[in-house]
């Protein structure tokens, strides 16, 4: 699903373009960044994910428990 949300989010970038970012990134960063760079993006994308799981979940519990009292 990750992966999915990036593509999406990427949209049409074909491969040329790509690799210009990609370039682009390494240049701005340097390669000892890029690591850390991506792993603290990764982290967030699991709190998002973690969060909205809660959210979801807290709905479920809530319309189960208002069946329940009907």
């Amino acid at each position: 699903m990750c992966l999915t949300t990036i593509f999406l989010f990427l949209g049409d970038l074909g491969g040329g373009e790509m690799l210009v970012v990609l370039t682009a990134v390494l240049l701005l960063f340097g390669a000892d960044r890029i690591p850390g760079i991506a792993r603290g993006f990764g982290r967030g994308i699991r709190e998002f994910k973690d969060a909205t799981n809660e959210i979801k979940h807290e709905l479920e519990r809530s319309i189960d428990d208002e069946k329940k009292s009907k």
